[in-house]
């Protein structure tokens, strides 16, 4: 109905009511993809709190409970490999259904607390708690870490990558490698080396394929072979320790590797465009 003002002999429109609900905007509605990165977060997060609940305070006061210290350590890695089965099903969600306009973002603060902050964390308190470990060095080792996930994925939001390839060692896999070098027991400083060295890895130019296809479906089947290993290694099955051992390797071994297929492919690509470039100036 419309009112005439008696003063002004103007029509007065009642205002909208202000409990009517207004629609929330589309930047604030998580889609499938979003939930399965927050999923990621959480792992990170409790991968942290077994690190410290499990490994750190029990070395901090004075327990011997080496079998605590063993199934922490062990779930916290879990944790990890969870983390990264979430940040490789948040991306095949998005693709096949939507994402939300903060999906991108959602997906490096995941990424930096389970692939940054959780295995840099991992390697501070090995640092802390090994017996020829210097903390104040693995502490250095430590930020290296974190500081490489940062530049990666910073680099990451801005830098667009060849199709189907990465820039850098991916900071899940980068992530496991770190973990997998703390769990061989290797000399102190040829674990701090080869953390640093994946930490280089993770910022380099050196290209890695995306996880897509059969590779997703080979990258899935190695996280759960692993979560196998270290599950035989926690509760001490029988040959569970070498297995273990076995697994961190091949971990380690394929980190070193891809970079020098990477080199040779891109060495072979150098010479035949040189070859090409020869070619078309002959007459």
């Amino acid at each position: 109905m419309t009112v005439i003002d008696p003063e002004t002999q103007t029509e007065w429109v009642p205002e909208a009511d202000e409990t009517d609900e207004e629609e929330m905007p589309l930047s604030l509605r998580l889609s499938i993809a979003d939930t399965l990165t927050l999923g990621n977060a959480t792992c990170g997060f409790m991968a942290v709190y077994f690190t410290t609940t499990g490994i750190l305070i029990p070395h901090l006061t004075g327990s011997q409970e080496s079998g605590m210290a063993r199934h922490s350590a062990a779930t916290a890695v879990i944790l990890m490999l969870c983390a990264a089965v979430f940040d490789l099903f948040d991306g095949l969600v998005a693709r096949k259904l939507r994402s939300s306009p903060m999906g991108a973002e959602l997906d490096n603060l995941s990424d930096l607390i389970s692939f940054g902050l959780a295995p840099a964390y991992f390697v501070l308190v090995y640092g802390m708690v090994a017996d020829d470990a210097h903390q104040r060095v693995a502490a250095v080792g430590a930020i290296v870490v974190l500081l490489a996930v940062v530049l990666r994925l910073a680099r990451f939001s801005c830098v667009t990558p060849r199709n189907g390839m990465f820039q850098g060692m991916p900071s899940p896999f980068g992530a496991l490698t770190v973990v997998s070098i703390v769990l061989l027991e290797l000399p102190f400083v040829a674990t701090l080396l080869a953390i640093i060295g994946t930490a280089w890895l993770m910022v380099s130019r050196v290209e890695y394929p995306k996880p897509r296809g059969r590779l997703a479906v080979a990258m899935l089947s190695w996280i759960v072979l692993s979560m196998g290993l270290l599950t035989a290694w926690a509760f001490d099955a029988p040959s569970g320790e070498v297995l273990l051992q076995t697994g961190c390797a091949l971990q380690l071994v394929t980190g070193a590797v891809i970079p020098l297929f990477a080199t040779a492919r891109r060495v072979n690509n150098f010479r035949d465009n040189r070859r090409e470039a020869r070619a078309a100036q002959l007459p």
